[in-house]
């Protein structure tokens, strides 16, 4: 069937269903769009009589199943309306009559189509594949394994719909029990080919039909011949979510380069009192060193901080690119519109009191005006932003003197008070800090589209509770991952509150699990907690991207050397099985009683020199690809002697053009904390008292190289 035709046929199925006002499809409709989207179901037919069932069952071939049809039984087998390895026709006959009686008994006023009877189905794996609709990220796809697995495990996969072969392919693989798909014990593997199309197929489907809400193909039995769907279930919503406004790219960076580099700053509230708000975004303006032109605004005063006071911003001369609010969330709306008539292409609004405490109404009426003049606005309800390579402050906290690379963002102010604090006693190097509150309109999307092309930045950390349009986001993220690394802090793991699901696959969509999901799809780094997020922009941003996939260890105690091996498996690196010539090679610079392999222990009484040795070993020879250090405390190489020799080999080897990712563990007492903070200054992220997290630095820089495809 064409597509043109296949859409024509739903499309006259789904309008059927909305003049009757349905909130489902019966299973014989469900067959109808099923074989117009190339969905393979069993062979069927509907009988209004006993008789009826009888002739059917002959037709499609017994063995088969009866199920009741009825658009007010969806859950047909707790209707007692499925009766199932019906081999004639006088049991046809039977089971026709049971079904009717039983459906009658379950809902009295239920509309009973007939009785479907159906091919039976059955043989190779159970797999369930559905569909369902999330609030963030609208259709996505499902699949999973069937039966208890699926129940009790929950083993299921999910990603935006529609997806290419190649995807559909990849969520087969995407589950815990994928083994069990590719034949385990001498057992066959199913048609690989049959189950993606089916996928493929019912993302197309869900894709085009926005009032497919649900879908669920459970269960489809797989074979090494066939994949199959032995029932059918199709959800309707008639009042699809309305889709949130999308600026182009082109448009959201010329609001962003202007907000994140102004030229001139309106504080709107700015006060010449100790304490408020908007006596601290003037100091941090004047005393951060931001070079541009700040604008106090206030109704009353005449001069703040020696600068010049404007009753409104439309008094002030020329261009301005950023207000800065300060002001009661009542005045927010006036003062904004005056923003708008000014051509102020951004808002900074600090105030609370919006959604956040109940205030829709208000929080709503600031995103029409902001709409109306086509000023982007961040927050409400935040501790402003940073853009350090400006010295840029336009926020209550304080003025920020660590640049480097890492740009980072939350949705919580608690949570970016630990972003800056934790940033400045690490001296993480930063480009940027961003509240975004409560995403009245900037959202996490329009970041990474600023920070893509954004030269002082290289690696992205973001801490969100929820995404108000998580496809944007991941269609955004998906690109920028290619350029460079995306860390997000997802909170809210739990699914409390969660809307009630009328199919198996709706009741499986953890709203945690989908987001795991599609983060890892767009390429995107999970960090577990709030410290995780924060070491991987610290050393992200240090390291540079590896080649390959293989990692060396070299330590100067087995203890150490058994613990980062162990993160190295929790991490997904892969510990290089070492050569013969490259064993011998390691050798010659440890003593008799270390080991070589890997890890290479070059155990604790060595001098400088065989740290130096070894080090440089590991830089040199082209089949490793990342090094792992392991420190331990000692006289004959203590720790600052260790931390430089270390950086005096890796400069030694970029001279000669060898770059590879490491990362050190530092074992011993306080002087190894100045060792650390001496090798991270000299581009090696280095952990004192851990053998955990500079594992897990490496092993998120290797995910974001595997999915950038830089690691061959």
């Amino acid at each position: 069937m064409s597509a043109k035709n296949a859409k024509a046929t739903v499309r006259k199925v789904l309008d059927r269903a909305k003049a009757e006002k349905r909130s489902a499809l019966t299973a014989p409709e469900g067959k109808l769009v099923c074989d117009a989207y190339g969905i393979a179901v069993p062979k069927e037919g509907i009988a209004k009589s006993a008789a009826d069932a009888a002739k059917l069952g002959k037709k499609v071939g017994f063995p088969v199943v009866l199920k009741i049809v009825s658009p007010d039984i969806l859950h047909k087998t707790e209707a007692g309306g499925v009766v199932v390895g019906i081999k004639t026709p006088q049991d046809a006959q039977k089971a026709y009559a049971t079904i009717i009686a039983n459906a009658k008994k379950y809902n009295k006023k239920a509309k009973i189509v007939g009785v479907q009877v159906q091919q039976m189905v059955g043989g190779g794996q159970e797999v369930i594949i559905g569909a369902v609709t999330d609030p963030s990220f609208g259709k996505m796809i499902a699949f999973g394994m069937g039966g208890v697995l699926v129940e009790v495990l929950k083993d299921v996969t999910f990603r935006l719909a529609p997806v290419t072969r190649d995807e559909a392919l990849g969520m087969l693989d995407g589950i815990k029990a994928a083994e069990i798909l590719k034949g385990v014990r001498g057992g066959k593997g199913v048609n690989r080919a049959s189950l993606a199309a089916l996928i493929e197929n019912v993302s197309k489907l869900i894709a085009d039909f926005p009032e497919i809400a649900e879908m669920d193909l459970n269960p489809v039995f797989a074979s090494e011949k066939s994949a199959v769907a032995a029932d059918v279930r199709i959800i309707l919503d008639w009042q699809p979510a309305v889709q949130r406004y999308r600026p182009k790219t082109e448009e959201i960076n010329r609001a962003m380069n202007r907000i994140m580099r102004p030229k001139s700053v309106a504080v709107i509230g700015a006060s010449a009192e100790d304490g408020k708000i908007g006596n601290s975004v003037m100091k941090n303006l004047i005393n951060g060193g931001y070079e541009g032109n700040i604008y106090p605004v206030h109704p009353s005063a005449s001069e703040i901080l020696g600068r010049k006071v404007y009753k409104s911003v439309l008094d002030v001369p020329g261009e301005v690119d950023v207000a800065v609010f300060c002001i009661p969330a009542k005045f927010v709306a006036a003062a904004l519109t005056e923003v708008g008539e000014k051509k102020i292409p951004g808002a900074v609004l600090i105030p609370s009191g919006f959604a956040e405490t109940g205030n829709v109404a208000g929080q709503k009426e600031i995103q029409e005006i902001g709409r109306k003049y086509n000023v982007r606005l961040m927050g409400p309800n935040i501790y402003g932003y940073y853009y350090t390579p400006q010295n840029l402050c336009a926020t209550f906290c304080t003025p920020y003197d660590y640049k480097g690379g890492a740009a980072l963002s939350s949705q919580s102010g608690g949570i970016g008070m630990a972003i800056i604090g934790f940033s400045r006693s690490a001296k993480m190097g930063v480009s940027a800090i961003v509240g975004l509150g409560n995403k009245s309109d900037l959202d996490e999307d329009d970041l990474l589209t600023f920070f893509e092309q954004d030269d002082n930045t290289k690696v992205i950390a973001m801490h969100l509770e929820d995404l108000k349009d998580g496809r944007s986001f991941a269609e955004v993220a998906k690109r920028v991952s290619k350029k460079k690394p995306i860390v997000v802090l997802k909170a809210g793991r739990t699914d409390a509150g969660a809307k009630a699901a009328g199919s198996h696959t709706g009741a499986l969509a953890g709203n945690d699990k989908i987001y795991d999901d599609v983060l890892r799809q767009s390429g995107v780094i999970r960090a577990p907690g709030l410290r995780d997020m924060l070491d991987y922009a610290r050393g992200l941003q240090k390291l540079p991207a590896p080649k390959g996939e293989n990692v060396v260890i070299i330590t100067g105690a087995g203890g150490s050397g058994v613990l980062l091996s162990d993160a190295c498996v929790d991490n997904g690196l892969h510990l290089m099985k070492m050569p013969a010539d490259l064993d011998a090679a390691f050798r010659k610079f440890i003593p008799p009683f270390g080991a070589a392999g890997n890890p290479v222990d070059i155990t604790g009484g060595e001098p400088p020199t065989t740290y130096k040795n070894t080090i440089r070993l590991g830089l040199e020879d082209p089949r490793i690809h990342a090094l792992i250090l392991g420190y331990w405390h000692t006289i004959i190489t203590p720790p600052m002697v260790f931390g430089k020799l270390v950086v005096e080999v890796v400069n030694e080897m970029k001279a000669k053009g060898i770059e590879k990712p490491i990362v050190a563990s530092l074992a011993g007492d306080v002087q190894v904390e100045e060792a650390a903070e001496y090798l991270y200054d000299n581009g090696i992220p280095s952990y004192a008292y851990s053998t955990e997290i500079p594992v897990a630095v490496l092993g998120a820089k290797f995910r974001w190289a595997r999915g950038a495809g830089l690691v061959k």
